[in-house]
């Protein structure tokens, strides 16, 4: 039988998904300010000028970075988990 889940306990949370050029799975970065982040990915590839991007994350990833000319595509990810 199909357990039934109360839907008061299901929670959100979001992740950044960026994609790195040659890469075939992209990082999965959780933070607590996600549309931060999202925005500062985006100005960054923008740019011109490449930079290195380092982070400190909450997830399974606790520190990352990169360079801003190696990022292919960035997403917001939402998931729901009981």
């Amino acid at each position: 039988m199909a357990q039934q889940f109360n839907p008061q306990n299901i929670k959100k949370r979001y992740s950044v998904l960026v994609f790195i050029k040659g890469s075939t799975a992209p990082l999965v970065l959780y933070v607590k300010e996600h549309e931060t982040l999202y925005k500062e990915l985006v100005e960054k590839m923008q740019s011109s000028q490449a930079v290195l991007i380092e982070k400190e994350t909450e997830g399974p990833l606790k520190q990352v970075c990169f360079l801003s000319n190696q990022i292919a595509a960035v997403a917001v990810q939402e998931e729901q988990y009981v």
